[in-house]
């Protein structure tokens, strides 16, 4: 997707490309893996309640700065109610049964919770973020709250001094503290987790598809920081936790974002990424970097040449 001549950039857009292309990418994994066809009408499935749910709540009170703290709020009350009510297997607690499927809701909400704290925190929202470092703790999930930790280290650098910050990343940090201590006896699923190593064992194009597939996940946030000024935050923080999710399923017994079976993770990333700007417009004023390297008054925030055309 060309950037316009006036600079103009679509990191939403960019990042519906990517997600669409790291299901696909996902699904023929799973098909050259000789995976159950349940599995890849579940993931197709969830790409489609994804983007639908996308379209239906890309410009409500979701993104609206009065709503976001109670909404922070009510999806931290619903990992703790999963904490405390869900479906556990072997003493953890993370899934929520629909019929037959069962759904991890904190891979569908934590990383809007993230995102979204990271734009407007304030005192609803903050509260949510310690809840959800609580759940966590309690469920436990020890990516999850990886999850937490970083996208909350990367805020804190990047505003020190924001009054609302510092508690909740002391609290994302306490939880992930807990889940360390705590023993994790889960076993590796099939086409769940260590996808990042079985599908090598399928074939080397298999794991290809995989890592490409994980890969793309970063594309809008990479894309972002080159070319948009205005929201460095955002992208930086969702970045942070879609790494920390894919080193999470590379380096322990946990999902593997949309490459992988689970319908959660490819419902959560499309759904994050209603916190990325539908549209980005270079910045004009005396901090922006014209093309040749020069400062001056009029330039203009501009891609790299390598990316442009992404964006």
């Amino acid at each position: 997707m060309p950037l316009r001549h006036d600079g103009t950039s679509h990191p939403r857009s960019i990042g519906i490309v990517c997600a669409v292309g790291a299901a696909l990418l996902g699904l023929v994994y799973l098909t050259m893996a000789g995976a159950p066809m349940r599995y890849l009408g579940v993931n197709a499935g969830a790409l489609l309640i994804g983007l639908a749910m996308l379209a239906m709540v890309g410009g409500t009170p979701w993104r609206d700065r009065r709503w976001s703290g109670v909404m922070t709020l009510a999806m931290a009350i619903l990992l703790l109610g999963t904490a405390l009510f869900g479906d556990k297997d072997q003493d953890a607690a993370r899934w929520v049964r629909l019929g037959p499927l069962f759904i991890q809701p904190s891979l569908v909400l934590l990383p809007v919770m993230i995102v979204r704290f990271a734009q407007s925190p304030n005192g609803r929202s903050t509260l949510g973020m310690v809840i959800a470092a609580v759940a966590l703790a309690l469920q436990p999930d020890r990516a999850m709250a990886g999850m937490l930790a970083t996208g909350l280290a990367v805020l804190v650098m990047m505003r020190p001094d924001a009054p609302f910050v510092t508690p909740a990343f002391a609290s994302g940090v306490a939880s992930f503290a807990v889940t360390l201590i705590r023993t994790d006896t889960l076993r590796p699923t099939p086409y769940v987790e260590k996808v990042f190593y079985s599908a090598f064992d399928v074939h080397i194009v298999a794991g290809l598809l995989v890592m490409t597939g994980a890969a793309l996940l970063l594309v809008p946030a990479i894309v972002g920081k080159l070319c948009d000024a205005d929201h460095q935050e955002t992208y930086l923080v969702f970045g942070a936790v879609w790494f920390t999710a894919i080193l999470s399923a590379a380096l322990g017994n946990y999902p593997t974002p949309i490459v992988g079976y689970g319908g959660s993770a490819v419902i959560g990333y499309v759904l994050s990424l209603t916190m990325l700007p539908k549209t980005a417009r270079p910045r004009v004023g005396a901090e922006a970097v014209p093309h040749d390297g020069t400062k001056g008054g009029s330039a203009v925030y501009r891609c790299p040449s390598a990316v442009a055309y992404l964006a």
